[in-house]
């Protein structure tokens, strides 16, 4: 008996341990403040407007976020549009929050194989760059009806209202877009169809040229009529499928009439300080590589290291994580494994594996499949004052996607079928070779870097994200190295860019990131450091804090986005 009293006393202070601080966070969160503000930030201010707009017409965040992705649509079409896919991470407010993460990436015609793109037993990588080949089936108009439809609160006539009027009426070409469009200058001039709508004679349009996109008026005015069907069948699909198919493609009605989005589980990580990483699962790669990377650095005090010691870390971290890449692709057609990638006993042993003095050069690790991944999309995020929040990254792949415009639709489609590994034996124009999980197959989704992230806690809600092909992941994870060493938001988009994905083996770095002595020191450590000409990413980001309820928004001073703090409209107004 006397030796059953002490193990029921700390049975007993234990219970009353954890009926206190049940009580104590049910009163916190009692306590917690709604954003006193809703805030949108996108890649261009005329998007930024048409959130905010939605926003204070009575619409909650999902309403603003099928807005967003209509504008940018027509204002960004070197980044974006009906023609392509994405994936859009979803908070719905409540008690608790809800999350999902809507796949709306595009899927590989039906009739696509292994071997679509080799010619004479060689791969053509042209034809899954340029023109009706390289197309995939499109996601992101199932996905705005969808996300109206079933979390919405006006009808898609009114969300849709804003990006019809910049289609119909134009917009202004700036100096963003003039550059973007002479990145693709060649393959858009070869469509005519591209040529007509985005350039002028066969020449960039002048800064301050208006552009409009009449036809893509109409499609986005069929969209907002007939939902979903108004694009994936009837008079539009036809159109699609004869324009495609009479350039040199392989889509099918059935293709189209088939595409669904997937709306699956997001990945859930826990980070230290209560704190839970809430981000994209496969077909992206990017939330398994960012909580891979963070789950190493806790291991690792990266937070007391010094400048080139912190660099060194989350070098070495992203060197292992962009390593099992490779082991992920479309979760319907392959299984990764995981649950193995984030337990805590591999993470230990990578970390453990980590020689703070030294680069672990990639040969030496166990060896992984190469790959290759497209370098431009866009990325915007919005919050309401309930407290529901999206934060959604787009894609055509390359600038323009394939430049290959569908006549009479104003449709310009993807070339995301790059983004598969179209010959797993090869290597490609980037010396990186393929995966057999990411292997091209009718009806299958490319394997992304788009990273869509949250990270939440009791007192704080943030949201991450940016264009950026395989550095994504890398640029996000030095943002929110950023949010937790309790750097202001505005920081965490202009924080100094570095990437390393594996292979190659070298230390990528933007110009303003490391002093020639932080340089000297990363070589002396074994690192292969790589100036990268020009900036890379538009990174947009939200902070909530739910103790005050004060909400801010920051936009990548790199590029011309805009975020907007949009306070309710009084009833007098």
């Amino acid at each position: 008996m006397p030796a059953v009293r002490p193990a029921r006393r700390r049975a007993l202070r234990e219970g009353v341990r954890a009926c206190l601080a049940a009580f104590l966070l049910f009163s916190f969160c009692a306590q917690a403040q709604p954003p006193a503000q809703g805030a949108v930030a996108t890649a261009h201010p005329l998007a930024s407007a048409v959130g905010r707009e939605i926003l204070q017409a009575g619409g909650n965040a999902f309403d603003a976020a099928v807005a967003v992705s209509a504008a940018l649509a027509v204002v960004e079409p070197y980044g974006s549009g009906l023609g392509g896919g994405g994936f859009f991470l979803l908070r719905e407010a409540g008690e608790p929050a809800r999350f999902s993460f809507l796949d709306a990436r595009e899927r590989a015609p039906l009739a696509a194989t292994p071997d679509l793109y080799l010619r004479d037993g060689e791969v053509q990588r042209k034809l899954s760059l340029d023109g009706a080949l390289a197309a995939a089936i499109p996601g992101t108009p199932a996905a705005l009806t969808e996300l109206s439809q079933q979390r919405g609160r006006l009808p898609l006539a009114q969300t849709l209202a804003p990006a019809i009027a910049l289609a119909r009426d134009g917009f202004s070409v700036d100096a963003v877009y003039r550059q973007r469009a002479s990145w693709r200058l060649d393959a858009l001039r070869a469509d005519a169809e591209s040529a007509r709508l985005f350039l002028r004679d066969g020449k960039l349009p002048a800064e301050g040229q208006h552009l409009r996109q009449p036809e893509l008026a109409a499609t986005l005015e069929r969209l907002a009529r007939e939902g979903r069907d108004g694009f994936y069948r009837g008079e539009l699909a036809e159109r699609l499928v004869q324009g495609v198919r009479a350039a040199g493609g392989i889509w099918t009605l059935r293709d189209l009439a088939e595409y669904q989005t997937v709306e699956r589980a997001p990945l859930r990580f826990p980070l230290a300080e209560g704190r839970e990483l809430i981000g994209a699962p496969p077909p992206s790669a990017g939330g398994v590589i960012l909580a891979q990377s963070l789950g190493m650095l806790e291991r690792l005090s990266w937070r007391e290291a010094a400048p080139v010691q912190r660099s060194h870390l989350v070098v070495e971290a992203l060197r292992r994580a962009y390593r099992d890449r490779s082991q992920l692709g479309d979760p319907d057609f392959v299984r990764a494994p995981l649950q193995r990638l984030l337990s805590a006993d591999y993470l230990q042993t990578l970390a453990a594996g980590i020689d703070p003095a030294r680069a672990t050069p990639s040969s030496a690790l166990p060896p992984a499949p190469r790959w290759r991944e497209g370098e431009h999309t866009t990325h915007f995020a919005v919050i309401d004052t309930e407290g529901n929040a999206v934060a959604a990254t787009l894609s055509l792949n390359m600038m323009f996607g394939a430049a290959f415009t569908v006549p009479g639709t104003g449709v310009l489609l993807n070339d995301e079928m790059d983004d598969f590994a179209a010959d797993i034996a090869g290597s490609n124009a980037y010396q990186l070779k393929g995966s057999s999980a990411n292997a091209i197959s009718g009806g299958k989704r490319p394997l992304s870097s788009m990273s869509p992230t949250f990270i939440e806690s009791a007192s704080e809600f943030t949201s991450f994200g940016t264009p950026g092909g395989s550095r994504i992941p890398s640029m996000v994870l030095l943002s929110v190295l950023a949010y937790l060493d309790g750097e202001p938001v505005s920081a965490w988009p202009a924080a100094p860019r570095y990437h390393h994905q594996y292979l190659p083996d070298v230390l990528q770095y933007e110009a303003a990131t490391f002093s020639p002595a932080q340089l000297q020191a990363l070589r002396a450590l074994g690192h292969q450091p790589k100036l990268i000409e020009r900036d890379y990413g538009n990174q947009q980001v939200l902070y909530w804090n739910k103790r005050s309820g004060a909400v801010d928004a920051a936009s990548d001073p790199r590029g011309i986005g805009r975020a907007l703090l949009v306070s309710p409209l009084r009833a007098a107004e």
